[in-house]
């Protein structure tokens, strides 16, 4: 009768809570040792049924339910171990059962630690899974959703459950980490869950409706950006068709459309032809954007461009914007055509002059298909004391899923350019061959290798074959022009020595067709040392496209020669470029390999600044890093650390910026484009880090402020700040070229605008006098005599450069004289005004440069010249 009683009740008895009451006494004195372990085994021994003694012990304390180590996950684990020495005490049956029907009800309270020892304990795989699924489902209704998810995990239930109701709430409460674990092992959850995300980014779709289901829960960060990039990085994860997401990859398209309008309408930096040619890979057969690019093309161009291209694409009528309709019955289509490509014909002639050209015949440009026609090439380039030039080219991704693709590799030997087109080369019959010679030149110590950003090519020609996945590691005998041309931005004063007037904001007018925009990264050191900048116009070009088109092929030969000759003019004469006479020092060195130092900082390691890549032989290391200027460190900023690019921006670091609507593979695009280092945080770093150059991309804090942040990166790149270079640079638009104009200069401006001056600034002082300022932060009498004095390094518009008829500069810039406030022209100590030459905003010094100066005081350095960075105003 005893036995039937204890069968039937299912519990361990006054024994088992003695034990408990003996144990605690042990754990409370923190005597962890020999004696609570055989006590604990003890225990067990003299227990009736040592599992059911468990869950009396759990039951009747409450320090399980907590988070980190207790006492409940000490027993239980000792008691998974001392069942397996003890095999005989597990049960079966009814008996089971009921241990199993108490456990459910432990689980639901438990930490995360005891889950995984009571499944094994209880066998709970081996429970009736209806009986699971409804103690989930309990779970899952007391609001426990993350709970009912581990669990579910634990005893592999996704696949009875709706996944689409099981990762809503934890979507909502941003778990998506858990939200992943759960479909990871599941490709048909992986699909389901995908197609519920594309559905909830429909641009009519509102995810507040989502959020009223769930009591408590609300969707302030899940909005369509955030789950358009959750979709994209999914779906490149599972490696999954992106047909699956059609309103997402809609919408991305749609982004790449409004991009390529920017550059050919705004920017105005590619042809009509790679733009059409874009265009119309981008919309393809969708009808849906198709109708978005007859809207995007009535607000950019016309009418008549808007009715040709929806006459191009049979678009119905009723989906016409207003007004496309009869202009499409009364389009002549032909005469149109022909008169713009008579236009553009004139317009591409006069240009051609403006920008660096060629100095070899176009039969010295060979295009290589085949191992037979690369024979020439070998011969040519693989000789000792070889200097060759090299670039690559690969089609624009736009944000689409996937890495780019080298499609053309460029060599340039003196007087010769040889085009490899690795969609030939790469076959299978071709790609043996192709490999070793690629390898035997990047490996070849006594070959120059010139390029520009060149880690970044050979990470896209790693991606593009496996063969070349190494090829990093083995590079010797490379200079890299990116390092020199860092150095060429901090030694303007060279310039003036070499003869050559560069400005580095020239644009010359383009008439109907706008400015052109400021040169950068290679187009602007080809500029700064021929004289002439590139044309970037078919950067853009759709490279994987064959055959290439003549434009394309100067392009791609102009890209890799323009280093020969920028190399030899430097070797000429470095000291005319205010460079070192050794200019080898500089620029020799294996691009992405360095010795590995300490780990720090999510073991991300620090690039060497360019000024000082250094040479890498064998197990020679390299000396500590030497400080660098705020000039010398270009950045890129993702989307979430816009605030840490301002900061940056303040202290005079070149920062671009993406804008909220940027995919974050944008970044790692500029970063190669321009030799940039990515500034990210969170998940985004592992996709952007695999798609630059080792120590491209760095990881911040994102719990940090964006001061903190700041000063961390600082750090890392060991920049050392002067107080010169705090508001170096416009804080709108990145420029670092200013115009100085003086406080009466500014009030004849004015004058001639029709905006008012004198009175109204008198007016207005007279009144800030009633009430001064003061500065709470400050106590001493230093702060009334000592204040920072702004004389920022960088560089200046000449005077004569301003139109005071039409208040524009000579880059096209219109000054926004508009936006200054009445009564600073009357401030006593205001001096001069400081205008931006590329967006046109006016500056002048006030009261935030000294809260910045304050702000960043343990970041900043003597400014030369001076013992100290705060001098007598």
């Amino acid at each position: 009768m005893n036995q039937e009683s204890n069968a039937s009740d299912c519990t361990g008895g006054p024994a088992s809570l003695l034990l408990l009451k003996t144990l605690q006494s042990l754990w409370t004195k923190k005597e962890m040792n020999k004696q609570l372990k055989e006590e604990t085994r003890r225990g067990f021994a003299v227990l009736e049924d040592p599992l059911a003694g468990l869950l009396d012990m759990l039951e009747s304390s409450s320090d399980w339910k907590g988070k980190g180590h207790s006492l409940g996950y000490y027993i239980t684990n000792e008691l998974q171990l001392w069942i397996k020495e003890h095999p005989g005490v597990q049960q079966s049956g009814l008996r089971l059962k009921k241990l199993q029907a108490r456990v459910f009800r432990i689980l639901a309270q438990s930490q995360v630690n005891l889950l995984d020892p009571l499944i094994n304990i209880y066998q709970l795989h081996t429970a009736d899974r209806n009986c699971l699924l409804g103690h989930v489902s309990h779970i899952y209704h007391k609001g426990k959703y993350k709970e009912a998810a581990i669990l579910s995990i634990k005893l592999k239930l996704q696949l009875d459950l709706d996944v689409e109701k099981m990762c809503t709430p934890l979507l909502l409460q941003e778990k998506t980490n858990l939200v992943e674990a759960y479909v990871a092992e599941y490709p048909d959850l992986q699909c389901k869950l995908l197609q519920t995300l594309d559905i909830w980014c429909e641009p009519s779709f509102n995810t507040k409706d989502i959020s009223r289901q769930y009591e408590g829960l609300r969707p302030d960060k899940l909005n369509h950006k955030t789950l358009s990039k959750l979709v994209f990085r999914l779906l490149e994860q599972y490696n999954l068709d992106p047909a699956l997401c059609p309103n997402v990859i809609n919408q991305r398209h749609l982004g790449s459309l409004k991009y390529l309008f920017y550059k050919r309408f705004v920017e105005k930096t590619m042809t009509q032809e790679n733009w059409v040619d874009h265009v119309q890979n981008t919309v393809g057969e969708n009808r849906w954007l198709q109708e978005q690019l007859v809207q995007l093309l009535v607000s950019y161009c016309d009418l008549n461009t808007a009715a040709r291209w929806a006459l191009r694409y049979s678009l119905p009528e009723k989906t016409l914007p207003y007004g496309v309709v009869d202009e499409l019955q009364n389009l002549k289509v032909q005469e149109r055509v022909e008169d713009g490509e008579r236009r553009a014909d004139d317009y591409e002639e006069d240009r051609k002059k403006d920008y660096y050209q060629l100095p070899i015949p176009r039969e010295n440009i060979h295009f290589l298909q085949t191992w037979e026609a690369m024979q020439r090439c070998r011969e040519a380039v693989l000789q000792p004391g070889q200097v060759v030039g090299i670039d690559m080219e690969w089609r624009p991704s736009f944000g689409v899923v996937g890495k780019p693709r080298v499609s053309v590799l460029q060599i340039a030997v003196k007087e010769q350019v040889f085009l490899l087109d690795l969609l030939q080369l790469l076959k299978p019959d071709e790609m043996e061959e192709l490999s070793h010679f690629v390898q035997t030149l990047f490996s070849d110590p006594t070959i120059i290798k010139l390029g520009y950003g060149m880690s970044g090519d050979l990470h896209s020609l790693g991606a593009t074959c496996s063969a070349f996945k190494e090829m990093e590691k083995q590079v010797q005998g490379v200079r890299d022009l990116l390092a020199i041309d860092k150095q060429l931005q901090k030694n303007r004063c060279g310039w003036k020595k070499s003869g050559l007037r560069v400005d580095m904001l020239s644009q010359d007018s383009c008439g109907d067709r706008g400015f052109r925009q400021p040169e950068k990264g290679l187009s602007l050191l080809v500029q700064h040392v021929l004289g002439k900048p590139l044309d970037k116009t078919e950067q853009l070009s759709n490279w994987e496209k064959r055959p290439l088109r003549e434009e394309q092929i100067l392009y791609a030969a102009s890209d890799a020669y323009c280093l020969l000759e920028v190399y030899k003019k430097l070797c000429e004469d470095p000291a005319s470029f205010g460079l070192s006479s050794d200019l080898t020092e500089s620029l020799v060195g294996k691009p992405s390999t360095k010795p590995r130092a300490k780990k720090q900082l999510n073991q991300q390691e620090m690039p060497l600044p360019s000024k000082q890549q250094a040479k890498v032989i064998g197990k020679e290391t390299l000396s500590p890093t030497p400080s660098i200027s705020p000039k010398e460190l270009s950045v890129v900023c993702d989307n979430m650390l816009q605030g840490l690019g301002r900061h940056l921006r303040c202290l005079g670091v070149d920062v671009r910026m993406l804008e909220n609507d940027d995919d974050h593979r944008k970044a790692a695009e500029i970063a190669r484009q321009e030799g940039r280092v990515i500034l990210t945080s969170g998940l985004p770093y592992q996709t952007l880090q695999s798609q630059v150059g080792e120590g491209r991309c760095f990881s911040v804090d994102c719990s940090e402020k964006a001061k903190e942040q700041a000063l961390q990166v600082l750090k890392h790149f060991n920049v050392q700040v002067t107080l010169a270079d705090v508001f170096s640079r416009c804080q709108v638009c990145n420029c670092d070229k200013y115009l100085k104009v003086s406080r009466e200069q500014m009030r004849q401006l004015m004058q001639l605008s029709g905006l008012s001056t004198d009175e109204d600034d008198a007016a207005c002082l007279a009144k800030s006098e009633e009430k001064p300022e003061t500065n709470p932060t400050s106590d001493t009498s230093e702060s009334d005599s000592l204040q920072p004095v702004y004389n920022p390094h960088c560089q200046w518009l000449q005077e004569s450069d301003l139109n005071v008829e039409t208040l524009t500069l000579a880059t096209g810039t219109a000054l926004q004289l508009a936006a200054i406030p009445p009564g600073v022209l009357a401030k006593a100590d205001l001096a001069f005004f400081y205008c931006c030459t590329q967006c046109g905003k006016v500056f002048w010094e006030g009261s935030h440069f000294g809260r910045v100066v304050s702000q960043f005081k343990e970041a900043l350095g003597p400014t030369e010249g001076s013992q100290s960075f705060y001098n007598l105003s």
